[in-house]
């Protein structure tokens, strides 16, 4: 199995490519701003997910899928600014921040089965 076996990989990956087509019609003067937070965060989950995935250790795997969530939080909270500053509208919004929330229940998902075998 690779880490793009993993179904919270793909959604993950999915999110990454709707930010990207999302952000790429934002102002030009948000290209340092709004624009590169949201990739870099929405990118950071993914990698995140990848690279626990790699970590022998179970303890290691945790603080990057940790991690990978409280970078879906970043990007929740930074499309929330995008809607209100009206870079984006409430149907971008709306699909974008539910693809977030998937991410975000299925890694849910993957730490606690991982925090159960951490536990044998």
């Amino acid at each position: 199995m690779k880490f793009t076996d993993l179904e919270v990989w793909k959604e993950a990956h999915k999110l990454t490519l709707f930010i990207y087509s999302i952000t790429s019609q934002f102002p030009k003067s948000e290209l340092y701003g709004l624009t590169m937070q949201l990739r870099r965060a929405s990118v950071s989950v993914e990698s995140c997910i990848a690279e626990g995935f790699s970590r022998f250790h179970y303890k290691d795997r945790l603080n990057f899928y940790y991690d990978a969530r409280g970078s879906v939080s970043e990007v929740q909270s930074q499309l929330i600014d995008s809607k209100d500053l009206k870079f984006i509208n409430l149907d971008q919004f709306n699909q974008a921040y539910k693809l977030a929330e998937m991410v975000s229940i299925i890694l849910s998902g993957l730490i606690r089965s991982t925090v159960n075998l951490s536990k044998k």
